[in-house]
């Protein structure tokens, strides 16, 4: 159903494109051969669809910082958790589509590379401190990465004293789980639970059909020499489980509870201090820290074990699956002021501070400031200690249907722990693999 909608979309797309741009004709309606936009971003204006909800305000803020500098419109709407591919297809139906998006990734990327402004001319590529921080199609650059972030388990370090334990007692899977499992065992005492609650929300289920599944696709990987397959093996499924059943049976709520528990009410548990562990990533920070919450000295982020590799040598999860696209099919004057707005968000100080201190990002661009983040601080000192980051593989899941149909094998999995429901997991995880990639791939 979603493919041929999107395929619909794209006729009608293309079809209003034509009509509207007299062919097609001029710059500002297709891929820009490397050259800078002929467009006056003066008489242009920005509409960057935002894929994270978490930046919400800070996008907003800055937005209106760099109308009020420059006199260009710049507006941000930011698509529901979960949402944001459905929210696109939406947006770039009508009227004043979004002059700046992103995608994941290579999979991402296939599906909207006919309106992907080619951005090898820009100033703004220019910027990029690495090549490898391109997303290209062919010679041409689709994409660039404008975020690298971390994730982990996120510590409560002071309830994990209370417990008995520090930090460097948590080394491997097999000590992650003796300590969760005893905190369980005397949660009554304690007061507190191990894991915050790994709500399969749409808010939340992210955490562990992309974010977590993204360990078992490591190591199979590591084993294969490979960046990619068009089947995967399942190899570390069983560690999966093992991860998963330490999650859902050692937390704030009954496994069955899973499926209602939101984004929000894991963040909260954590916030509330019922919980010690919480998986989540460096964009958590501003959400855990300020205004009488949690300080640096409070919190700290340990690698995702499943007992696999080496767990002595193993780093956080680092990378990106968020690379910004300009719309090709944007007026001339739009794509000049997106890229000029862009360019200025990794060049200004007002737009690398706020990317810096309010989003707590890492930017790949050479007038990048320092992030004051812990956690992104934390995986710096565990790379420079020689520990290997988990790559992010996120971008050759073959779809958004492969990610969903393993979210609902864990969910109904984690309400009824049977070998059964877990054979559906491995089963969408793999067979969905392979059928997906066929579809995605012909």
């Amino acid at each position: 159903m979603k493919r041929l909608l999107a395929m619909a979309l794209s006729g009608v797309m293309a079809v209003s494109v034509l009509a509207g741009c007299g062919g097609g004709s001029g710059e500002g309606s297709g891929a820009s051969g490397g050259q800078q936009s002929a467009g006056d971003a003066s008489k242009g204006s920005v509409y960057y669809l935002n894929f994270k909800p978490e930046q919400d305000q800070a996008w907003q803020d800055l937005a209106k910082a760099y109308t009020e500098e420059t006199g260009i419109e710049a507006t941000v709407v930011t698509a529901a958790s979960g949402n944001y591919e459905t929210t696109l297809m939406s947006e770039m139906g009508k009227s004043g589509a979004p002059t700046l998006f992103q995608v994941n990734g290579p999979v991402g990327l296939a599906n909207w590379k006919d309106y992907c402004y080619d951005l090898s001319g820009t100033e703004v590529y220019s910027q990029l401190t690495s090549d490898s921080y391109a997303l290209k199609d062919g010679d041409a650059v689709a994409g660039i990465a404008y975020v690298i972030e971390s994730y982990g388990i996120i510590v409560n370090k002071n309830l994990l004293e209370k417990a008995g334990y520090s930090i460097d007692d948590i080394q491997s899977f097999d000590d992650l789980k003796k300590i969760s499992e005893d905190i369980t065992a005397r949660s009554a005492e304690l007061g507190f639970a191990a894991f915050t609650s790994a709500g399969m929300d749409g808010s939340s289920d992210w955490r562990f059909k992309t974010h977590l599944a993204n360990l078992p696709i490591y190591f199979e990987y590591q084993d294969e020499g490979i960046g990619s397959t068009d089947a995967i093996k399942g190899t570390y499924l069983d560690n999966y489980r093992n991860i998963w059943d330490l999650y859902i049976n050692n937390s704030t709520c009954e496994p069955k509870d899973l499926a209602a528990k939101t984004g929000d009410d894991s963040r909260n548990e954590f916030l509330a201090q019922k919980a010690v562990f919480f998986q989540n990533g460096s964009w958590e920070y501003a959400n855990l820290t300020g205004e009488g919450q949690f300080t640096d000295d409070d919190l700290a982020m340990i690698p995702i074990y499943i007992g696999a590799g080496d767990e002595e040598s193993q780093g956080l999860c680092t990378g990106t699956e968020n690379y910004w696209c300009v719309n090709s099919q944007a007026d001339e004057d739009d794509i000049a002021a997106t890229l000029d707005f862009i360019n200025w968000c990794v060049t200004s100080e007002t737009g690398t501070k706020a990317m810096s201190e309010d989003m707590g990002f890492v930017i790949p661009f050479k007038e990048a400031q320092e992030s004051p983040n812990l956690f992104v601080k934390q995986d710096a000192e565990m790379t420079e200690e020689g520990k290997t980051p988990v790559s992010w593989n996120f971008t050759t899941m073959p779809s958004e249907e492969w990610k969903n149909g393993v979210g609902s094998a864990l969910t109904a999995y984690a309400a009824d722990q049977s070998d059964a429901n877990w054979d559906a997991v491995v089963s969408a995880f793999v067979d969905g693999w392979a059928t997906e990639y066929k579809l995605a791939n012909g």
